[in-house]
């Protein structure tokens, strides 16, 4: 059986380093794009930002409470970073794809549904894109508030200069 995809994109005006390393630090920032409901907590087992880490968590989706243990890879560092669950092997990735404009990241979201039966696929296929359309929302929220608490790259050059 050839399995789901579920997928969600947003252009977020922020710089792609700022964009990845929210998402790639499980301990402090990951946690905040996770939208409630759905997510009822995140807890890092080890590591803590990007290769290595090893994260719990739960989701309720459609009523019910699922536990889940994945292990985070950075198949491409600063641009892809996998997780992937360590029971059922299905990895939800997030791509990183900074725009012509410095300032304009386009994030993926994409997890492969292996082994569920068609209707049971599509539903979470729908459900999953509904929470990932959130989750990156809120990547664009925190990432907005990052990017306004950063001086521009020419205040920065000032200050630099200046501070010498």
């Amino acid at each position: 059986m050839k399995p789901q995809i579920a997928t969600a994109s947003k252009v977020i005006p922020a710089p792609a380093p700022i964009v990845y390393n929210i998402i790639a630090d499980y301990r402090k920032t990951h946690p905040a794009i996770l939208p409630k409901p759905y997510f009822l907590s995140l807890d890092v087992e080890e590591g803590g930002v990007g290769e290595g880490t090893i994260v719990q968590f739960q989701m309720r989706i459609l009523g019910q409470t699922q536990s889940f243990r994945a292990l985070i890879t950075e198949p491409e560092p600063g641009r892809v970073l996998q997780e992937t669950d360590m029971d059922m092997q299905v990895p939800t990735t997030f791509t990183v794809q900074p725009l012509g404009h410095e300032n304009h990241t386009k994030v993926t979201i994409q997890t492969e549904l292996k082994n569920r039966g068609c209707m049971e696929g599509l539903l979470a296929k729908l459900l999953l894109q509904k929470i990932y359309g959130k989750e990156l929302g809120l990547l664009a929220e925190i990432a907005e508030n990052f990017k306004e608490a950063m001086p521009s790259t020419s205040e920065a050059k000032t200050l630099s200069i200046a501070s010498k």
